[in-house]
């Protein structure tokens, strides 16, 4: 069933509003998705605060003119788009991870603190790590030299104990 005018209009509205509060854009081609599996993936992107729209190419095209955001080349296949409004990161990662298990999902761009970004860029966004990993990274980093200082110096009295305790049990003979 074709689009009215109203219909087209209120799609192009509705993304262009999603393309002006969002924080990053996955452009995907769903051909092949199953149903089952798309609804699955809808539901992965709202629980880390995105939201996925499918509209037709020209629509879209007309969307990005809008917010002044130009595609740089020609998408193939279905088109349809994951915004990020929270976490950018962490809805590329759902894509990412998503279209590992599902192979007829495939990245093909993206949109990224304004800029149009290729695939390969949308990928090594997704794998990241995520902050928390990378704060505790930077955590064990600065209390590694500090932990191995300790080790350090507790070895030094460590092995006076021993020598202490062997004393103490006869092992080590002292000469009297």
């Amino acid at each position: 069933m074709a689009f009215t005018k109203a219909q087209k209009q209120k799609v192009i509205e509705d993304l262009t509003q999603s393309l002006n509060s969002q924080k990053a854009v996955a452009f995907v081609d769903f051909q092949g998705l199953k149903v089952k599996d798309m609804v699955d993936l809808r539901q992965k992107i709202k629980e880390v605060g995105g939201q996925l729209k499918v509209a037709k190419k020209t629509l879209i095209k007309i969307a990005l003119e809008k917010t002044g955001l130009k595609l740089e080349k020609e998408l193939e296949g279905e088109l349809a788009l994951v915004f990020a409004f929270e976490d950018p990161l962490s809805i590329l990662k759902t894509v990412y991870k998503f279209s590992q298990t599902n192979k007829s999902l495939k990245i093909l761009a993206g949109v990224f603190e304004e800029k149009f970004i290729e695939k390969e860029k949308v990928v090594a966004l997704a794998q990241l790590p995520s902050r928390e990993e990378l704060l505790t990274r930077l955590v064990g980093s600065i209390s590694s030299p500090i932990s191995g200082l300790v080790n350090v110096l507790q070895g030094n009295i460590r092995g006076l104990i021993y020598v202490l305790s062997a004393i103490k049990n006869k092992a080590i003979p002292i000469n009297e």
